[in-house]
Parts: structure tokens; sequence; C-alpha cells
């Protein structure tokens, strides 16, 4: 279980502000990412900012693509009750909805874990540097250097990846027939607790 994220900012994080590679068989990777994802892990995680994030208990945000009115304002609150709680939300960030959630955690300053379904970017936008500098961002990728181009396929790899990474997961909407319905019925299996908007107020 992941320490709690409240007394993160007290803490002197040592950043990584290069990329670096992490193994298979390297002692920092995830435990839970061989446990959950089995053959599946993957062989190798590019990281740049502050690993000790990892240990951190983490929050999961997904959200499809498209997404009812009502449910979209009441994930925008959820995500600005994360921040002001000191949560450490992971998620891809992609689609609308978690990019603004992105937009609301960054004016924050507890941590985030942003994983893209594709390689780390060689440019990072600006309003990620200095959350990046200060130790409260880490950038983790799943794929390898050549697969710079985000596909449907790799999404639906990097959504497990990031759900096997946390301790608990919430969909703010997942499509009929979409890649997060496939998704949450996984959770299940691996004991993940799934939450959503219906699921009333959460901490």
């Amino acid at each position: 279980m992941g320490r709690n994220a409240k007394n993160f900012s007290r803490q002197s994080p040592t950043v990584n502000l290069q990329p670096e590679s992490i193994a298979r068989d390297d002692p920092r990777y995830l435990a839970r990412l061989r446990e959950r994802l089995v053959e599946d892990a993957p062989p190798e995680l590019t990281a740049l900012g502050n690993l000790d994030l990892l240990a951190l208990r983490k929050t999961a945000l997904f959200c499809s693509a498209r997404c009812p009115g009502k449910v979209i304002l009441t994930t925008y609150d959820q995500a600005a009750k994360w921040r002001d709680a000191g949560r450490c939300v992971i998620s891809g960030f992609h689609s609308p909805v978690e990019k603004e959630c992105l937009q609301i955690l960054l004016r924050g300053s507890q941590p985030i874990i942003i994983c893209p379904a594709r390689a780390l970017p060689q440019r990072l936008p600006p309003e990620w540097k200095r959350p990046l500098a200060a130790g409260r961002l880490l950038l983790l990728s799943a794929f390898a250097a050549t697969l710079n181009r985000v596909t449907s396929e790799l999404a639906s790899q990097r959504n497990e990846f990031v759900a096997a990474l946390a301790d608990e997961v919430f969909i703010a909407h997942a499509a009929v027939g979409g890649h997060l319905e496939t998704l949450a019925r996984r959770l299940r299996s691996w004991d993940i607790p799934l939450l959503s908007p219906s699921s009333g107020p959460l901490k």
C-alpha cells in the first residue's frame, strides 16, 4: 500500500530531469505491475521526474472522450477536491475531461503522475516544467522510444498500465462498448476499488 500524499510537500524529493529507463528486473520496478499484468507487464519503463511518487497511494482517473455534461462538472469538482486534499492522481490525461482535470490539479501543490499512450514526449508543455522541477510531477511511459504516436491500441494498453499502478480507480464515464468498460471488468478481478460519480462524494 502506498504512503499518503499529505506529507509530500514536507519532503525533499530527488528529481531526475533526464529520462531514465527502469527494466523489469530493476528493484525500482513496481512489484504490483508484475503481479497484476503478469506476462503483459512492460519489459521496461521510462521515467522523468520524481520516482518517489510511485510509493504514494494513487487514485487513477479515467473518462471517455464523450461524456454527459452533468458528469463533466461533477468530475471537475472531484479533481478540485483531490487537489485540495493533496491526493496523488495518476492518469493518461488524454481525453478532454482528463485534460481539464490536469489543469485543475496543476494549480495545486499535490503530486501528479502522467502516463502517455506513447513514448515520453521530447518537448514538455511549459506548465509542466515548474511542478516537474519541484518534484511533484512524474512522467512515466510503458512504451519504447520508437512508439511516438498515440493509437487506440496503445491507449488501451496505457489504461491497463495506469490502473495496475493504482490503489483505487475513478471512472468518470465509460462509453458503452468502449475500452473503459472492458477495463472496469478487469479491475474487479484485481480487487481494486472502483469509484464513479454515482458512488457519492469521495474523500
